[in-house]
């Protein structure tokens, strides 16, 4: 299973940034840990991606085609991102690996834009923080919608190698069948 907002919390929820600039994601962890994986989910592109994962000692090692000028990992496993383009936009995931736990984060959604908006002039009520309790893996899909990559993507590779293992299965028994038919014709 996994939990989120106990033992790993991410922040903050959205981030609005201007091309060429840089942000930073928050990533903090309150149990030993091996390390931080960070992810990108392209809703454009319908991809999951694999960024980087920061050891404990600071060594980090990439994704494939993930540029090391452009992705860095600082104290506290926050992702610092520079020389922000419009294909960075996208759902942006911490997570650490606990005994048989995947400790996730809740996901910081970056928007890339050419010019940022003019803030409002009104005034708002300050948003109360309540208490978030575990969530399991059920709960967070039937909140969410469809599944997140990481919990479809392992289930289709589970249900493609048990339809792989009955292919051995359906062949003896055919030829069994074959065997039978031409035991009874034959007599």
């Amino acid at each position: 299973g996994f939990c989120t907002n106990l033992l790993l919390s991410q922040s903050p929820e959205h981030i609005l940034a201007q091309t060429n600039n840089k942000t930073e994601i928050l990533c903090d962890l309150k149990k030993e840990h091996a390390g931080v994986y960070w992810y990108r989910w392209s809703q454009e592109r319908q991809m999951f991606e694999f960024l980087l994962f920061s050891n404990t000692l600071g060594k980090a090692t990439y994704g494939a085609n993930v540029s090391q000028d452009k992705f860095s990992v600082h104290s506290s496993y926050s992702l610092h991102i520079s020389h922000l383009h419009a294909s960075d936009s996208g759902t942006y995931y911490c997570s650490a690996s606990q005994s048989s736990q995947l400790l996730l984060g809740r996901g910081t959604r970056l928007s890339v834009v050419d010019v940022l908006p003019l803030p409002l002039q009104t005034t708002q009520a300050p948003v109360s923080k309540k208490p978030r309790r575990c969530v399991t893996k059920t709960t967070a899909a039937s909140k969410k919608g469809p599944c997140s990559p990481l919990i479809w993507i392992p289930l289709a590779a589970g249900v493609l190698l048990l339809l792989l293992s009955l292919v051995p299965i359906a062949y003896r028994l055919h030829r069994l069948r074959r065997r039978l038919w031409l035991r009874i014709h034959r007599q």
